[in-house]
C-alpha cells in the first residue's frame, strides 16, 4: 500500500483557482464518502485552508490513485482535468510522509511557523477520521505528523516572531496610513482569522474596533474580549461608512461585500480613503471593489510581499526543524515498510525462537544430566510447537496480503505480537 497526496497551494494556483477547491467543514465529510467509491483509494483525509487544498490516500497503485483522485475534483468541482492538473502537485512513499511533516510543522505554510496549520490538519483528520474514511495506514501517518508538528514548535523557535497572514495584514495597513492610532477598524468574521487580526492592531495601536457576525451574539462575545462594539450584519454598511480599515475572513462561500455596496459608502464617506483586506478563501470582497477611486483592497495572496520581510529569523529555526522532520521520516517509513507481508512474518518467526530458545535454555538447566539424544528430541518438539502454532496465522496473512485491506490483517498481527517493539 502507498501513501499519495494530491493538491494545490499558494505556490502552485493563484487565489481565484484555489477558492475554486476549498472544502468547508461541512462540504468535506460530504466529498470524503463520495472519493472512497474509488476503487482504487482505500483511505483519505481532505486538508483545506486558505492557502491550500491537498487530498492525502492510501493506494495499491500510485498512478491509478492519482488520477481517481484528478477525476473526483474535476467532477466534484466541475473543472477541466487538463487545467486542473497544471496547479496540482503530486508526492508518494517517502516524498509523502516529507510533505505532511513539513506542512503541520508549518515549513510549507505562506508564513513559515504559523501556529494555524497544525490545528487545520487535526481538525481535517478529525472529520476523516469520524467519516470512517482513515485506517491504520493514514490513522498513524497523521497522529505521527501531529506529534513532529508539537516538537517542532517545542524543540525551535520556529513560532516565537509575530508572523501570521493576520500579523501582515495589520503590517499592510501599517504601510497603507502609517500610524493605526485614532484609527477604526471592523472585522467581519468571528473566527479565529479573525480574533488573531483584532489581537494585532490593538497591540499596533487601535482604540475603535467593531465586530460584525453574522450571529450577532457570537459578535458581542468577541467584541467583550476586546472592548470592542458589537455591530448587527444587517447594518454592516451603515458602520462601514464610519470606518477606516476593514478586515474581513467569513466562510462565505459568495461575496458579502460587493462594489454597488461600497459605492453607496464611498458616497457617504464623501470618499476619503478607506482600506479593505480580504483574508478569506473563498474571498468575502468582489475584486471589482478595487476599481472605486480612494478605495484599496487587498486580498491573501497580496499579502505575501508584507509576510516575505519578517521570515529571517523562523528561516534559520526552520533549518533545525528539517533535521528533526528528517529523523521522524525515518521512524514513520520503517513502521510502513513493516506492513509488507515478509518482513512481518520474518519478524514473528524472530521473535518465535527467541522465546523458544530462552525458555529452551531455562528447561535444560533444571533438567541438568540430559543426554544428547533426548536434548535433541526436546529441540524437535519445541520447533514443532512453534511451526504448527504459527503456521494458520502465517499461511492466512500471506492470503491477504494481496486483498484491498490487507495490510489492516499485518497491522493487526503486529499489534497482537509486539513485533514493533520486539524488531525495532
Amino acid at each position: 500500500m502507498q501513501i499519495i497526496i494530491v493538491g494545490l497551494s499558494h505556490k502552485t494556483a493563484p487565489v481565484e483557482y484555489r477558492e475554486q477547491l476549498s472544502f468547508s467543514e461541512a462540504l468535506c465529510a460530504e466529498a470524503l464518502q463520495e472519493l472512497s467509491k474509488c476503487k482504487d483509494i482505500t483511505e483519505s483525509v481532505i486538508l483545506s485552508t486558505c492557502n491550500r487544498t491537498e487530498i492525502y490516500a492510501v493506494t495499491e497503485n500510485v498512478k491509478e490513485g492519482q488520477n481517481s483522485i484528478i477525476h473526483f475534483l474535476s467532477s466534484y468541482r466541475n473543472l477541466d482535468e487538463n487545467e486542473l492538473v497544471k496547479h496540482l502537485y503530486f508526492y508518494d512513499s517517502v516524498n509523502a510522509v516529507n510533505h505532511l511533516f513539513r506542512v503541520v510543522s508549518s515549513l510549507d505554510s505562506m508564513v513559515i511557523g504559523e501556529a494555524q496549520i497544525l490545528g487545520q490538519a487535526k481538525e481535517a483528520y478529525e472529520i476523516a477520521f469520524n467519516t470512517g474514511t482513515t485506517g491504520a495506514i493514514l490513522n498513524r501517518f497523521f497522529r505521527h505528523a501531529f506529534s513532529v508538528g508539537k516538537k517542532v514548535r517545542t524543540d525551535t523557535e520556529i513560532g516565537e516572531s509575530a508572523v501570521s497572514i493576520s500579523y501582515a495584514a495589520v503590517e499592510l495597513a501599517k504601510k497603507v496610513f502609517g500610524s493605526l492610532e485614532n484609527r477604526t477598524v471592523m472585522v467581519v468574521g468571528a473566527g479565529e482569522m479573525s480574533e488573531l487580526t483584532a489581537k494585532h492592531l490593538i497591540s499596533n495601536g487601535i482604540k475603535t474596533v467593531l465586530v460584525a457576525n453574522r450571529t450577532y451574539e457570537r459578535a458581542v462575545e468577541f467584541a467583550e474580549r476586546f472592548n470592542g462594539k458589537a455591530v448587527r450584519f444587517d447594518d454592516l454598511f451603515n458602520q462601514m461608512v464610519h470606518t477606516d480599515i476593514i478586515i474581513s475572513s467569513t466562510g462565505s462561500p459568495s461575496y458579502i461585500i460587493k462594489k454597488s455596496d461600497v459605492l453607496k459608502v464611498m458616497q457617504a464617506r464623501r470618499n476619503r480613503s478607506i482600506f479593505f483586506i480580504d483574508i478569506a478563501v473563498p474571498r468575502d470582497i468582489d475584486p471589482k471593489v478595487n476599481n472605486i477611486y480612494n478605495v484599496f483592497l487587498y486580498d491573501i495572496d497580496d499579502l505575501q510581499s508584507v509576510v516575505d520581510a519578517n521570515m529571517a529569523d523562523r528561516s534559520k529555526e526552520a533549518k533545525k526543524a528539517e533535521v528533526i522532520i528528517g529523523q521522524e521520516i525515518e521512524d514513520f517509513v520503517s513502521w510502513l515498510s513493516s506492513l509488507e507481508v515478509v518482513p512481518t512474518i520474518s519478524a514473528l518467526k524472530k521473535q518465535a525462537e527467541r522465546i523458544r530458545q530462552m525458555e529452551l535454555e531455562k528447561a535444560l538447566i533444571k533438567l541438568n544430566g540430559l543426554s544428547e539424544r533426548e536434548k535433541e528430541i526436546i529441540e524437535v518438539l519445541t520447533n514443532g510447537i512453534i511451526n504448527k502454532l504459527f503456521h494458520k496465522p502465517i499461511v492466512y496473512v500471506k492470503e491477504c496480503a494481496n486483498k484491498k485491506d490487507g495490510y489492516l490483517y499485518i497491522e493487526a498481527l503486529r499489534s497482537l505480537f509486539d513485533l514493533d517493539e520486539k524488531d525495532s
